[in-house]
């Protein structure tokens, strides 16, 4: 294969940036797990992912984290980026609500990946992609991802969301949130269902509910692993969708208003369409800290086959 050299890329409005999900807490896990090495010379998922994003077209990257991880993550991750393409960083608080809404005593979880990407608003104006910091998505992923988004008008509300099979996201050391989706035979996405406790259970998996009941699952679904194509008309339609769920749960401790949720709430709504993008990649992400070996691992074995340098940046 033949590798990248990277060198800084000028912004292009031709090129789709990439949106990185990097706020997240990490409470499962134990720690910053955004800047935590998986590579052979230090290498952080992140890497990897901007690695193949710009392999793919990708002319700019912003990241959403929060003020109190700034410094430790411009340092261990925004500063390797800086000079091979255009950087920016956008801030996602708990107190960055619409007027009228206050946060609630005691709160301190964030308010979920929907209000992150409206984060972003004021410096995407291009088709971008959205990912998790802590998801490794593989090259095809990017490349089937940025061919979609090269092609997509600005103002269309006809959006992508590149699709992984179910048995291969599951964790073995714990339960996962899943958005599963319906897909008709066009590839269009026709609901997506979040599960937010699935496990393996025999030669497929399940999804436990807060009651104890259990929802039997084939493995072979379709789910969203947080890696979208969308335009700028999102974030209008984002802004309403945050606003309603304010209203039903901006009192509560713990909810979260999720991009998988709207998404489908948009669906239902008829306000968009979604098709599915199939990718001959394979996902593996850092849940828990039992799952990093497996990382590390999986990332070596990518390097053997030759789809990776043994160091990522020269």
């Amino acid at each position: 294969m033949r590798f990248l050299t990277p060198t800084f890329i000028e912004a292009d409005p031709m090129n789709p940036t990439l949106l990185v999900l990097a706020a997240g807490m990490g409470s499962r896990y134990g720690g910053l797990k955004q800047v935590d090495p998986v590579g052979p010379n230090g290498e952080t998922i992140i890497d990897y992912c901007i690695y193949d994003a710009l392999r793919a077209g990708f002319g700019t990257v912003v990241f959403v984290i929060r003020h109190d991880i700034e410094s430790a993550f411009r340092a261990a991750v925004g500063a390797r980026f800086e000079k091979r393409l255009p950087v920016k960083y956008v801030f996602q608080e708990l107190d960055q609500l619409p007027p009228g809404f206050t946060v609630p005593a005691g709160r301190t979880k964030p308010w979920g990946t929907a209000h992150a990407i409206l984060m972003a608003e004021e410096v995407i104006q291009e088709p971008f992609a959205v990912i998790n910091a802590d998801d490794f998505y593989g090259a095809d992923s990017f490349r089937v991802l940025a061919e979609f988004l090269r092609q997509t008008r600005l103002d269309s509300t006809d959006y992508a969301m590149v699709g992984f099979i179910l048995r291969n996201t599951l964790s073995d050391h714990g339960t996962v949130s899943r958005g599963v989706c319906d897909v008709d035979e066009n590839g269009m996405v026709q609901r997506i269902v979040e599960l937010l406790k699935v496990e393996r259970h025999g030669h497929g998996a399940r999804s436990l509910d807060a009651q104890g009941g259990a929802q039997r699952l084939t493995a072979d679904e379709y789910c969203s692993m947080n890696m979208w194509g969308f335009t700028p008309t999102l974030f209008p339609l984002l802004h309403e969708e945050f606003i309603r769920f304010l209203r039903a749960h901006g009192t509560e401790q713990k909810s979260e208003c999720l991009i998988p949720t709207v998404v489908n709430q948009l669906l239902a709504d008829k306000r968009i369409t979604l098709r599915v993008l199939p990718t001959g990649s394979s996902w593996f992400g850092v849940t828990y800290q039992e799952d990093r070996p497996a990382v590390q691992e999986n990332i070596r074995a990518l390097i053997r086959r030759g789809e990776y340098p043994e160091k990522l940046w020269p």
